[in-house]
């Protein structure tokens, strides 16, 4: 029973220690930032206006400008395959040949087909002149002719199509068909034998909400009339690229209320592999003056943004605003600010009421520092 007591004596104590600590520090009135009544310390910036260039951010998807399925227009067997897996191909570079010796052979026999129908039919011509053969001759040999003259046409374009080119620049995949196997022509017949993929330059695809559509819209930019003009920055892990927009669709999507749009970028070095997700930023058209606040100055009520405004007498007023895009890595507000007005920007939780007295230490408006980087994972020994 005593040892009881004791740890009951020992719990009472705890608890009257935790309970007069949180009153001193909170509630009592010994002028600290943290009690009622004082005024706590924060760091305030000066909203700034200034012309900058918006940027808004959206994910897209990298696409080749072209791509060509490589099918066979002749049957016959794969005779040989010019290309590596993976290889960067020229436009005109052969990549398969196809057993060329049944298609020569019926190459030569339309071509002496229509050498004689020819001369056959330049005979006629003398003959219906002079009135030896009548007329309904004449008009057989040159329909013989012509016949002839297709069969020749054709075998010379089966010839030709066993030997097989790539039609544009860029990247082969591997061969999906391999040496020795007879491969057929024909509308849903034809095997794939690989893909070509243009390389540079190259597509980023997205698509952006309708406000910021009528944005563009209401500067000018529709479809690709000043399309050029914006620039766009490709980030894709630790590459970034510049380009443009090439063009905006030509309708909204009545499902996702959006509108496509296409980027085009430089991609010489080919490390924009299409099929690769990426961030998208979008600027504007053109610079524009606007207010400017750090990211770390918002605070979020329920769907609203607001800031606290320190004011007169250093007194705190909580201001719902309304954001726009990125500029200078700092966030635009489109309403509910004024330059030159106090933000709080470091310190947001130590104001619990509107009206509030604060203690402001000015600091200049600088955007949110980059988040440290992961550290490299320990080798293994």
């Amino acid at each position: 029973m005593a040892g009881w007591v004791s740890k009951k004596s020992v719990i009472i104590v705890i608890c009257a220690a935790v309970a007069y600590y949180v009153y001193s520090h909170f509630f009592g009135h010994g002028g600290g930032y943290g009690q009622m009544g004082g005024a706590p310390p924060v760091s305030v910036a000066e909203v700034t206006e200034r012309e900058v260039r918006q940027w808004n951010e959206f994910s897209g998807k990298l696409v080749a400008i072209d791509q060509v399925d490589i099918r066979p227009r002749v049957t016959g067997t794969i005779e040989s395959i010019h290309f590596a897996d993976g290889a960067m191909v020229n436009k005109g570079d052969l990549l398969f040949v196809i057993d060329p010796r049944p298609y020569q052979a019926a190459y030569q026999s339309a071509s002496s087909q229509w050498v004689l129908a020819h001369s056959d039919l330049q005979r006629a011509k003398s003959l219906v002149a002079s009135k030896t053969i009548p007329q309904r001759d004449y008009d057989q040999r040159k329909s013989t002719a012509a016949i002839a003259k297709a069969a020749y046409v054709k075998a010379g374009l089966d010839l030709e199509y066993t030997h097989i080119s790539s039609p544009i620049t860029g990247r082969a995949s591997r061969a999906e068909v391999t040496v020795g196997n007879l491969v057929e022509a024909g509308m849903g017949q034809a095997p794939l034998l690989t893909t070509i993929v243009s390389s540079t330059p190259i597509y980023a695809d997205f698509e952006i909400d309708e406000t910021t559509f009528l944005k563009y819209a209401g500067a000018g930019v529709t479809g690709n009339k000043s399309a050029a003009a914006i620039p766009v920055i490709l980030e894709l892990g630790e590459t970034e690229k510049e380009g443009h927009v090439e063009s905006f669709d030509n309708r909204v999507n009545n499902v996702s209320g959006t509108v496509r749009v296409r980027a085009v970028f430089d991609n010489a070095d080919g490390s924009l592999v299409p099929g690769l997700f990426a961030r998208v930023k979008m600027g504007s058209p053109t610079a524009t003056k606007s207010l400017l606040i750090t990211d770390r100055a918002i605070g979020t009520d329920q769907s609203k943004k607001f800031v606290i405004v320190v004011g007169a007498e250093n007194k705190t007023e909580r201001r719902y605003i309304k954001l726009g895009g990125l500029a200078e890595n700092l966030r635009v507000v489109e309403d509910g600010l004024k330059p030159g007005e106090k933000i709080i920007v470091n310190g947001l939780q130590r104001v619990m009421m509107p009206g509030q007295p604060v203690t402001p230490e000015m600091v200049p408006m600088t955007p949110e520092p980059p988040a440290p980087a992961a550290p490299a994972p320990a080798a293994k020994g």
